[in-house]
């Protein structure tokens, strides 16, 4: 397994279309373990293939110690709405609040192939909608009003110099920016 540098804003690939996953290959499966690696590395609770630079329709997402690997993942129902703060791996340091889908349940294929339905509330289900958003080339950011964009975007241009080539590099064991209080760059 190897920590993968994950992209940030601005990355043409961010706002890409991934593509259908045909087969599981061992190519497959590494990058999965490699997401997981990288994910856990940068404190997050979700990361999505293009956040790694990859175009396959694969997210993975770690709420409460549970790894979900979503391949091909769609949401099938949604209800509800809530709004909370989030945070993305790929915009680090930045925070806003989105409303989404309260409860949804999502459809996808696991490691092993097999098609499985799986419902997500609260913190899980906001990681499923924001991940599956990645796998559209749509992130978070899309949901703040113009004026909320405008000042995150005024933000993210006094941060990106941290981040040559588009790209944050994790070290094993190194710490990670801390956190404001209640913020969540988990995904």
């Amino acid at each position: 397994m190897s920590l993968l540098e994950i992209h940030v804003l601005g990355s043409p690939v961010l706002r890409s279309e991934t593509r259908l996953v045909t087969e599981i290959t061992d190519d497959l499966r590494r990058l999965v373990e490699d997401m997981f690696e990288t994910m856990r590395a940068a404190q997050g609770i979700g990361l999505a293939a293009p956040q790694v630079g990859r175009l396959e329709r694969v997210a993975i997402v770690d709420v409460d110690n549970d790894p979900i690997v979503l391949i091909n993942p769609e949401i099938i129902v949604e209800s509800g709405s809530e709004r909370a703060e989030e945070g993305c791996l790929s915009i680090p340091d930045i925070y806003g609040d989105v409303d989404r889908a309260a409860r949804v349940t999502v459809r996808a294929t696991n490691l092993e192939g097999e098609v499985f339905e799986r419902e997500g509330s609260d913190l899980l289900g906001r990681a499923f909608q924001h991940e599956i958003d990645h796998l559209h080339g749509k992130l978070f950011i899309d949901y703040l009003s113009f004026l909320k964009r405008r000042g995150v975007m005024a933000r993210w241009e006094d941060l990106k110099e941290k981040y040559p080539g588009q790209r944050r590099v994790l070290t094993v064991g190194a710490p990670v920016t801390a956190e404001p209080a209640g913020g969540d760059e988990s995904r």
